[in-house]
This record gives C-alpha cells, sequence and structure tokens, in this order.
C-alpha cells in the first residue's frame, strides 16, 4: 500500500498500539511521543515488519527540533519520512530524500495566511492540516497550495474521516484506534 492509497494514517502514541499495527495491513505509520533512546528500534522493528514510520520530530523528547536534529533523524534512524510544524525541518527532511510532512494549526486567518507563506518556501511532500474537522478549510488549501492534504486532529468517527476525504484529503491522521479497526477491515 502506497502513501498515496492508504486512507488511514494510525498516529500511535504507546508501544502497544504499534504492535497491535504490525499485525494490520497498514503500511504508513505515524509516531507521535517517542523518546530519543527508542527511535532506532521502532524504526527497525517498523521496517522488520514491512511498516514504514513516519515521525512527528516536533514530538520526540530528548531531541531539539531544529535542522541538525532532522540531519540526525534522516541520516541515523532513517524513517520514511517526518513530519514537522518548523519549515527548516522540513527542508533538511526534502534535502535528505524522505518523505516531508508540513504540520499546520489552522486557528484563524492570520496562521492561514502564513502557512500559505511557509508552503511557498518549503515546498513539503504533504501537508497535515490541523484540526482535520473543517471541510471547506481542507478544500482551500488543497486547491491554492497544490499539495496532497492529511487531516488530522478532532478526527473522531467515520464521519469525521469521510468528510475529511470528501473535501480532498487524501488521508486521515487519527489515534483513534475504533477508526484503525474500522478502516482496516475495509482494506
Amino acid at each position: 500500500m502506497s502513501l498515496e492509497t492508504q486512507r488511514i494514517l494510525p498516529a500511535i502514541k504507546k508501544m502497544k498500539d504499534l504492535e497491535k499495527l504490525l499485525k494490520s495491513s497498514f503500511t504508513y505509520i505515524v509516531l507521535l511521543d517517542s523518546h530519543i533512546g527508542q527511535l532506532k528500534n521502532i524504526v527497525d522493528l517498523g521496517r522488520a515488519n514491512g511498516k514504514k514510520l513516519l515521525l512527528h520530530a516536533d514530538l520526540i523528547e530528548g531531541l531539539k527540533n531544529d535542522e541538525y536534529a532532522a540531519e540526525f533523524l534522516c541520516q541515523s534512524i532513517r524513517p520514511a519520512g517526518i513530519i514537522s510544524t518548523r519549515g527548516n525541518v522540513i527542508t533538511k527532511t526534502k534535502q535528505n530524500g524522505l518523505i516531508a510532512i508540513q504540520r499546520l494549526f489552522l486557528l484563524d486567518s492570520s496562521a492561514l495566511d502564513k502557512s500559505y507563506t511557509l508552503l511557498e518556501r518549503t515546498q513539503p511532500d504533504y501537508i497535515e492540516v490541523l484540526p482535520g474537522v473543517i471541510p471547506h478549510i481542507i478544500r482551500e488549501v488543497k486547491e491554492r497550495a497544490g499539495i496532497p492534504i492529511f487531516a488530522g486532529g478532532l478526527i473522531r468517527s467515520v464521519e469525521d474521516v469521510e468528510q475529511a476525504l470528501g473535501a480532498g484529503a487524501t488521508a486521515v491522521t487519527t489515534s483513534q484506534t475504533e477508526l484503525w479497526e474500522h478502516y482496516h477491515k475495509r482494506s
């Protein structure tokens, strides 16, 4: 399954969730909260089970989120990709040939305008829009940026997932295990 065809991106916070997903049909998995000392083992375990991890660089304990950290992640940990709110992390991720996902918090019109400026500079492979429950904003960002969108944050139901996908999101990131199970059965 490619990142373009996987409609749900399970986002894990605990190792028991990863263990559950190792047996699933999902290929790409988002690692939210982690510790620098665990990263290599987690990514290697995923890889050994045919999984591709997308690391959220902003949420790694013990690692400053800057371009040096991104370089370390890309060259030493070697996940499938990196998610970050920081433009310099996205740029370094792209330079290293990994999937670069720019995370955007769309709180108001000002944040949205600043996000467009950031996207022009970083040109990420994907954008993760939070909260992911605003279909008309998903549609607008996709049309204006021309970059595939992941919807995340406050996704709580199958209806939320379907509305985000219907608005043009390529996939939905969620830590709701019920949604993983629902979409796992359909794949």
